[in-house]
């Protein structure tokens, strides 16, 4: 590279990394007890789980379920039924004042899916891992939050990317590893910077990577309604909505006896709901395998007949973005893997530090004492994160 090249990278390294450091850091942060998130809910409501009874213990007409939560909320209606992933004899029911009520207004009512007894009511809008996770997900700004952490994640990117073009030059005289620690503090700081910037590279472009995908989840649920969706309830554009819609457990056990080998259902939508529509309950199948169990497939039953009328894998810009949320919370490889997560994102707020520190400690003098030389095009001073 030539030395013109090697400072006009330089230049879109410190800028793109000091621009969305403040934003990096509060995510890096909030994201630590994060990687946590369902084991610390587990923990909060212990009281939730439901009793240990045989395995071959028959499910509860969902109907029951119906019945027990209008018990709790008879002046509600329930836009969907969905099972835990962890725990299949564990049923949440939304209920909110409309079927296509906004989600943070929706109340959850928890049920024992094989006695329909209501086991409690959490409330995931208040507490500790609400505000971090909402400070995560878009700062407390709805979706123009979640398109500035978008953008914030882009300009990571940039910086990574510039970092590693910046590295090969760096290294060039100095063995990998290699912390000087005789020449001051502030290029024993760069030192620190960019190995520990070069060892969690991957990681860092995974987690940026699949966070900005996570940033556009409102808009890819709106192509998903706008164009998959409503092609499939296109023949039923201009019927009136049922008057009497066939019970749930109708419509439940027609997508279990259509379901392809290996898929389970994970939650159902009600007639009326933004995932249905005005005449059909949903039926939305998960894989039973780990890495599957996020993938779904959406099966529409007439509400008036009971009978499926469409059945189709999810389009692969939604796939990409349901696999994106727990990969980017190392919530596939159990334990081990969250733990891998924190050790990661502790290294990495390092690295925001550090980069912090050679920023606002730069000296005031010429680009050769920074390490920028034109004879050689030796970056020794240009950190890489």
């Amino acid at each position: 590279m030539t030395p013109r090249t090697v400072r006009n990278w330089y230049k879109v390294h410190r800028w793109t990394s000091i621009i969305s450091t403040a934003f990096l850091l509060m995510l890096c942060i909030t994201g630590l007890p994060l990687v946590f998130y369902h084991d610390i809910l587990h923990w909060q409501y212990a009281e939730l789980d439901p009793p240990a009874m045989p395995a071959d213990t028959p499910e509860a007409p969902l109907a029951d379920v119906e019945a027990a939560a209008f018990a709790r909320h008879p002046d509600l209606v329930i836009p969907f039924i969905s099972w835990d992933e962890d725990d299949k004899n564990l049923l949440f029911v939304g209920m909110a004042k409309a079927y296509d009520s906004p989600p943070d207004t929706i109340k959850l009512v928890a049920v024992d899916g094989r006695t329909a007894k209501v086991l409690g009511e959490p409330d995931l809008t208040q507490g500790i891992m609400y505000v971090l996770h909402t400070l995560h997900v878009d700062m407390f700004a709805g979706i123009p939050g979640k398109l500035f952490l978008g953008v914030m994640g882009l300009l990571l990117i940039a910086a990574i990317v510039s970092g590693v073009v910046l590295y090969a030059p760096f290294m060039r005289r100095l063995d990998f590893g290699t912390v000087r620690q005789n020449r001051g503090r502030r290029i024993k700081w760069l030192d620190l910077h960019n190995l520990l910037g070069i060892v969690t590279l991957a990681w860092l472009s995974v987690v940026g990577a699949t966070g900005v995908i996570n940033t556009w989840a409102d808009s890819i649920f709106k192509i998903w309604q706008f164009g998959q969706l409503a092609d499939m309830i296109a023949p039923y554009k201009d019927l009136p909505a049922p008057q009497s819609p066939a019970g749930i457990d109708v419509a439940y056990q027609a997508a279990k006896k259509a379901a392809p080998e290996g898929r389970v259902p994970s939650f159902i939508t009600y007639p009326g709901s933004q995932f249905s529509g005005a005449h059909h309950y949903g039926v939305f199948l998960r894989g039973e395998e780990h890495l599957t169990a996020r993938l779904l497939t959406p099966v529409l039953v007439d509400a008036q007949t009971g009978q499926i009328t469409d059945m189709r894998r999810m389009p692969w810009y939604v796939d990409a973005l349901f696999v994106s949320q727990p990969l980017h919370f190392g919530d596939y490889g159990g334990m081990p893997m969250k733990i891998l997560w924190v050790i990661l994102d502790l290294i990495s707020i390092a690295v925001l530090v550090t980069g912090l520190y050679l920023f606002f400690t730069r000296r005031k003098t010429t680009e050769e004492q920074l390490g920028l030389t034109a004879a050689d095009g030796n970056v020794e001073a240009a950190p890489v994160s």
